[in-house]
């Protein structure tokens, strides 16, 4: 039926009697004809004898197509009551009582007098008006086309319940379902899937939110054919899943699925002709064990999701009781985290970056500690979850950035200040300005101080990074891509935005002295292309020697990590800036080892056809430390053989020889048993 609004109106237009009433610009005739256009009602009038004067044109066009000429036929002719055969009247003389008598009527369900046009379904609505001296007019109505009424009410429905990007059930949905399985009598159990898709946000952060969304569905149709008849999948928003999968009383069954939508969805995806690998980490709670009701499953089904992220992610956990004192200690820590500021308990240490060209400090890293009361002191990947969780990581970044400013503003010479910045404060519009204000009162230079960001902190908003950066350089800071090469984008990042340096991620320096892997060729490629660029090239987490050395000869300007030793306090740092210039001489071992086996045994070594008596001291699958024998400095390098026990001779290169002891790393690794028992892993040497 039409609003009163819409009735006043088409009153208020068939009673008007002058020019101005039936205008195209009177107020009356836009509001029916907005009606008329955009919802399913449609307006008639009849004169004082029953016959239509005025019909919606589209009500027109249905009846025409059904051979109807409705202007100036009978009302009662044209439409027939629904549910009535064409020689049964009394329905039709009911709406024709109306007529007759003068009287309203509302809502009669009506079709097309035609059978050609059965399937239509209306409802139709009238009342008398008369003229200005309260003559009898005819009849003014309305009418509602109730097929569009009933999808209109569909599409509302699936709005409702249903999720608009994939097609599958919505929060809500979902909530309902629940409800329905659990408050069924003798069910056998009902298992809840809370699913969270791994590395999605890289993906939606670096390729851009129409991708994401591509992924989504895709994602949500690999989903349905591998859960099937099973259960119902749904969508809770974002990049999070839920499957409810009712009477499944075997966990061996709940573990089979589990694993097979974690393959399923680990599979690689083809969006823009580039390949994307995402994961999938799922937390399973099992009713009535886990919970009867379902807030108690699902709070205990997202429990077991921080169980399977914590154990990795790409894994499969379920609910156990002693996740509630997990659940408690993260409620602890967010506490902990808020007065940890205001107690004085966090505090910064300072990693050096050393030049390779002459092994001076050109800068300090700060990196965040927190002196927790009762767990000591925790490194930021055990907190910062946290802390981005409860929305404390703007205030403690810029603590951070707030303090290091200040201590490196003491600093004698001029080396820099690296802070890291999350991907939350770089997002702040205000960053500038926090900026210049942090410099401004520590009074330290602006280009001393260096702000490292990650790929996904800057390509969440392309364009307001671009403008950050502008504002940034104007300030005179510099900016340093860190991690580079750890995400999908780097290298658009390096295309489309001005770095002063780039940072290589650790998995590039990892193995990059071994001369049959590619890391080498990879981190040359990186350099050269710094050069080219004007971007110095900075190595993290270098912890060996021969690390140190290739990364020189490859044409990295500094390096950083545990081989000059783990990080210091203000006081140390300013002091390690004193000492010697700022120089700092390496600290860690020459190469990564194998677990090695401390020993004192007596063996034989042969170079260059002599034999000559030493001392194993220290043994692994892969070298040994050897000593009580002197080699000259041509010698490093050479391939000789030694004895590893039980006539077992092994082929095994000179790495290093200085004041009687000397590193063998050998040829083909050793099966190592008992610390006493030395094999051949390979077979054993001719002629030994």
């Amino acid at each position: 039926m039409a609003s009163g609004g819409l009735k006043a109106a088409l009153r208020s237009l068939v009673q008007g009697t002058d020019d101005n009433a039936r205008s195209p610009g009177d107020p009356s005739r836009r509001l029916i004809s907005e009606a008329e256009h955009h919802s399913p009602n449609w307006f008639w009038q009849t004169d004082r004898n029953g016959r239509i004067s005025y019909l919606s044109d589209k009500i027109v066009s249905v009846l025409a197509a059904a051979g109807i000429d409705a202007i100036g036929a009978p009302l009662v002719d044209v439409l027939r009551i629904a549910g009535s055969d064409s020689t049964a009247g009394d329905n039709e003389r009911t709406i024709a009582f109306h007529l007759s008598a003068r009287t309203a009527f509302t809502d009669y369900a009506v079709t097309p007098a035609s059978a050609t046009h059965t399937d239509r379904s209306w409802t139709v609505s009238g009342s008398p008006f008369t003229d200005p001296y309260g003559r009898f007019e005819g009849f003014v109505g309305t009418g509602t086309d109730m097929a569009a009424v009933r999808q209109s009410d569909a599409a509302i429905t699936r709005l409702a319940l249903f999720d608009s990007l994939t097609g599958l059930a919505n929060r809500q949905r979902m909530r309902m379902s629940l409800e329905q399985t659990l408050a069924q009598p003798g069910y056998d159990g009902t298992a809840l899937f809370l699913l969270d898709l791994d590395r999605f946000k890289a993906v939606n952060d670096t390729m851009g939110h129409p991708v994401g969304d591509a992924l989504l569905k895709q994602v949500a149709q690999r989903l349905e054919r591998t859960v099937g008849d099973a259960g119902l999948v749904g969508r809770l928003g974002g990049d999070e899943f839920q499957v409810i999968l009712p009477r499944i009383a075997s966990r061996s069954d709940m573990v089979t699925l589990a694993q097979a939508i974690i393959t399923a969805l680990s599979q690689p995806y083809f969006l823009n002709g580039t390949a994307v690998s995402i994961g999938c980490s799922i937390g399973i709670a099992v009713s009535p064990d886990h919970g009867a009701t379902p807030d108690a499953l699902v709070a205990n089904a997202d429990l077991a999701l921080y169980a399977a992220k914590d154990a990795g992610r790409g894994v499969a956990r379920f609910f156990h009781d002693t996740l509630l004192d997990g659940a408690r200690s993260r409620r602890q820590m967010e506490s902990d985290l808020r007065v940890a500021l205001s107690l004085d308990q966090m505090r910064i240490v300072y990693q050096p970056v050393v030049a390779l060209d002459d092994s001076r400090i050109t800068a300090f890293e700060a990196l965040l500690r927190w002196e927790h009361p009762t767990r000591g002191s925790l490194e930021p990947a055990e907190f910062v979850g946290v802390a981005e969780e409860c929305q404390l990581i703007e205030s403690i970044g810029e603590w951070v950035l707030r303090t290091a400013c200040h201590d490196a503003a003491a600093w004698p010479g001029e080396s820099r200040l690296a802070v890291p910045l999350s991907g939350a404060q770089f997002a702040n519009p205000a960053l500038p300005a926090i900026i210049a204000n942090a410099v401004a009162r520590s009074g330290l230079s602006p280009e001393r101080l260096e702000l490292d960001l990650d790929e996904a902190s800057v390509l969440r908003d392309m364009r307001a990074a671009v403008g950050s950066f502008a504002a940034l350089h104007g300030i005179g800071v510099r900016l340093a891509l860190d991690d580079f090469g750890a995400g999908p984008a780097s290298m658009s990042c390096l295309r489309r935005l001005p770095f002063d340096r780039i940072k290589l991620d650790r998995s590039f320096v990892r193995g990059v002295s071994d001369p049959e892997g590619r890391n080498a060729a990879v981190v040359r490629a990186i350099t050269t292309l710094g050069e080219s660029l004007g971007i110095d090239v900075t190595a993290k987490g270098v912890e060996y020697q021969d690390e140190l050395n290739a990364l020189r000869d490859l044409g990295c300007s500094d390096v950083q990590g545990l081989l000059y030793g783990p990080p210091v306090d203000n006081a140390a740092a300013a002091s390690r800036l004193l000492a010697e210039g700022g120089a700092m001489t390496p600290r860690g071992p020459k190469a990564p080892r194998a677990p090695r086996t401390r020993m004192l045994r007596s063996t034989t070594i042969e170079l260059n056809g002599t034999r000559r008596s030493a001392r194993i001291r220290d043994l692994s699958s892969d070298g040994a430390l050897i000593d009580l024998i002197d080699f000259d400095e041509a010698a490093i390098g050479t391939t000789l053989r030694i004895d590893t026990g039980g006539g077992q001779w092994v082929a095994a290169t000179l790495r290093w020889a200085e004041d009687g002891r000397a590193g063998l790393h050998f040829d083909h690794p050793i099966t190592v048993e008992r610390r006493v028992t030395i094999r051949r892993s390979s077979v054993r040497e001719p002629g030994a």
